[in-house]
């Protein structure tokens, strides 16, 4: 059985639920989320609550029972609170600059800095005062996690000197660099 899946999601006020049946949508104000559910799942939705239950059992069938729950809470928070993953950016001249509403301009040591256009769904939040931390803000968990990612991606954090683009937050593990001495 799973744990996860057992527990009733709550719903707060002015968050609408619309089961039809593979799909469920999420309204809120922050907006609207829809999802195709997996088929051995169910959803039960009142007032107050949601309730999910699986339609087999087994191993398969709860795993994807704790999943199906945890999905739409995600959904039911995002609509009505939000998400948002802060990122800096570490390293001498490194900066971040927004030169259009929907475009984050990374200059990370390459010759040329990189244009990221960020997805419908996600807004970016910054200080034009410290240019090397912004705040990424959606209602869709999964897609603020996989933008953050691929951002980040574009320079990870190396152990050496700490220099790239992180969660804030983030401990980097620190590597002692070589010892420029003579091998015996």
């Amino acid at each position: 059985m799973s744990r996860i899946g057992k527990m009733p999601i709550p719903v707060p006020k002015g968050v609408k639920i619309d089961w039809q049946s593979p799909v469920v949508r999420v309204t809120g104000a922050k907006g609207t989320l829809s999802r195709t559910m997996h088929e051995s799942v169910d959803l039960s939705v009142s007032e107050t609550s949601i309730s999910v239950t699986p339609r087999r059992e087994g191993r398969e069938g709860w795993a994807i029972w704790g999943l199906s729950r945890t999905l739409v809470n995600n959904m039911v928070l995002g609509v009505s609170s939000g998400f948002s993953k802060k990122l800096e950016v570490v390293g001498v001249g490194w900066r971040v600059e927004f030169p259009e509403p929907r475009v984050i301009k990374l200059n990370l040591g390459f010759s040329n800095p990189v244009n990221f256009k960020l997805p419908d769904g996600v807004d970016v939040v910054f200080d034009p005062k410290v240019n090397t931390k912004f705040t990424l803000t959606s209602p869709d968990k999964e897609l603020l996690g996989l933008t953050a990612a691929r951002i980040r991606a574009y320079r990870k954090p190396e152990p050496y000197k700490g220099k790239g683009v992180r969660y804030e937050g983030e401990r980097v593990a620190r590597k002692v660099s070589k010892a420029g001495g003579k091998a015996k």
